[in-house]
């Protein structure tokens, strides 16, 4: 029977993380205005949200600065001069550092001198040990961590395994369950979930979960893994992010019964904002071509260009991604 199966009560361990900025980051290479970013913070803030992912911690030495906007690096500088020294601290900072992509000895400074609180490492099960020093060095700044281990519907179970047991011995606070593709199915998470939670279990780590909405199913899976005892829960404003887009929101907030989220602050939110964002022609969310790379588990960059080229021929879109597999 599932933690959640009352649907009456709610569990006080549960932490939502607004990773709009950043994911959805990926859909207009960051150029949010300044202003977008300070209202998504004051709706987190009325809405009981626990944590803001503002962007990466990317490296300027592989990433045109003159290319992104600022949450694409996130500099300690940028965050307080847009929402000031967020004394009121009613949610969190975080900030996503990608093994191979980020400059973290020297861009992410000691946790006393900057307005992050969370580093959010993500890596693929190849990319463990490299994590791991990421992980340890965040922790010596003072940091709560994470860790992304990102495409597993990819990976066999026995890496898996591995890299869990690698990871829950380093000093991560929490351990994310990453559906990359968009790929799993509800029956499937709970699987993953069990396996996670071995480990989770075994060196005492939370659990997250980032789902992606290739087939429609972010939401439920996001709720299949809150029931399975996953903590920390990743979502949008609008479900807006890379490809397909991530967990509603909306969706999740409406879901939780803790009487400390409010999903109205969210609907005023999208209303000024993220229709602003579709008129201006940023595309996101669901349609067939993400469902086909996640039906085929591939990769959404091949639908990324289909939208982008303005295809339409669907059937023959599928045919070309079956050549692949």
């Amino acid at each position: 029977m599932k933690e959640i199966s009352s649907l009456l009560g709610y569990r006080e361990s549960i932490r939502v993380v607004d990773a709009t900025l950043r994911d959805g980051g990926l859909c207009n290479d960051f150029h949010f205005t300044d202003q977008f970013a300070k209202d998504l913070y004051a709706a987190n803030c009325a809405s009981g949200v626990d944590y803001m992912e503002l962007g990466y911690k990317a490296s300027k030495k592989l990433f045109d600065v003159e290319k992104f906007g600022k949450w694409k690096f996130c500099d300690d500088e940028a965050i307080v001069s847009v929402l000031g020294e967020c004394t009121e601290k009613k949610v969190k900072l975080a900030a996503m550092a990608d093994v191979g992509r980020c400059d973290y000895k020297e861009d992410i400074h000691e946790k006393a001198n900057s307005p992050l609180d969370l580093i959010r490492v993500a890596c693929y099960v190849h990319q463990i040990p490299g994590a791991i020093d990421m992980i340890e060095d965040a922790k010596k700044k003072g940091y709560e961590v994470s860790c992304n281990i990102m495409a597993i519907s990819t990976a066999q179970e026995g890496d898996i395994r591995v890299a869990l047991d690698m990871i829950g011995q380093s000093p991560v606070d929490a351990i994310y369950i990453v559906d990359s593709f968009g790929s799993i199915y509800p029956e499937q998470m709970q699987r993953i979930c069990s396996l996670y939670r071995e480990y989770a279990d075994k060196y005492s780590k939370k659990l997250g979960i980032h789902a992606h909405n290739n087939q429609q199913l972010a939401f439920a899976n996001t709720i299949e893994a809150c029931g399975d005892g996953v903590d920390w829960l990743d979502a949008t404003y609008n479900g807006m992010g890379r490809g397909a887009g991530n967990c509603a929101m909306e969706n999740l907030l409406g879901f939780l019964h803790n009487p400390k989220y409010n999903v109205y602050p969210v609907l005023q939110f999208i209303e000024k904002h993220m229709t602003k964002l579709k008129k201006d022609g940023v595309q996101w969310g669901y349609d067939l071509q993400y469902l086909i790379t996640g039906l085929l588990n591939q990769h959404p960059r091949t639908a990324i260009a289909f939208t982008a080229d303005k295809r339409e021929d669907y059937a023959e879109f599928y045919n070309e991604m079956l050549a692949q597999e």
